[in-house]
């Protein structure tokens, strides 16, 4: 298994890599759900990347990633996942589809982004548990997310699936907290979940 880290100044060009490789890392940069949708819509993809470079050199990391060692010696970004507090995702934070459970100052989860070469192979499910141990280190008292609830025989492209899956989620011991997070138009039904990392 790949080992994960922090997104620092350092492991910066490993994962600036893995969003060249396409998809919607290639022109959000983790940044859609930071901003709000005005202002979103304003910045051109270099200043996306720009943001999400100046935020790994800051003392909280935006996200970890999971870097393997290619044949040449050198790291190679597989995976990313991106969080922190839920007051950094502006979006969320004044959406009208995702409720505010309540005012606690939990973290989110917002994204995940895994090489096609790892998919299947329990990456995700890794840098989720990695995610969860780092915000309880951090001393968050809960962490939420927003995961795609599939319906009985529903299939979801690796598109779609970058908030992850409830049934993922699910088994890291998460709980359903809100089940509609999504508006009529979406093609997949979109729930909040809530892992409680304090022993209120």
């Amino acid at each position: 298994m790949p080992r994960i880290v922090p997104l620092t100044d350092a492991t910066w060009e490993p994962l600036a890599a893995l969003f060249r490789e396409g998809g919607d890392p290639r022109w959000c940069y983790c940044q859609f759900w930071r901003l709000r949708s005005k202002d979103f819509a304003v910045l051109k993809v270099p200043q996306l990347r720009d943001r999400l470079h100046e935020q790994a050199r800051s003392d909280l990391p935006p996200g970890l990633v999971a870097l393997a060692r290619g044949d040449d010696g050198a790291d190679r970004a597989v995976g990313w996942v991106g969080f922190g507090p839920r007051l950094d995702f502006q979006r969320i934070v004044h959406s009208k589809v995702i409720p505010t459970i309540d005012d606690r100052p939990v973290w989110s989860i917002v994204c995940f982004a895994i090489t096609a070469a790892f998919r299947g192979r329990g990456l995700g499910s890794a840098l989720l548990a990695a995610a969860v141990d780092h915000a309880r280190a951090a001393g968050a008292p809960g962490i939420e997310a927003y995961p795609i609830a599939l319906e009985p025989g529903q299939r979801l492209s690796a598109a779609s699936a970058y908030t992850g899956t409830l049934s993922m989620f699910e088994r890291a011991g998460f709980r359903v907290v809100a089940d509609n997070a999504s508006d009529r138009t979406a093609q997949h039904r979109r729930v909040v979940v809530r892992l409680d990392l304090d022993a209120r």
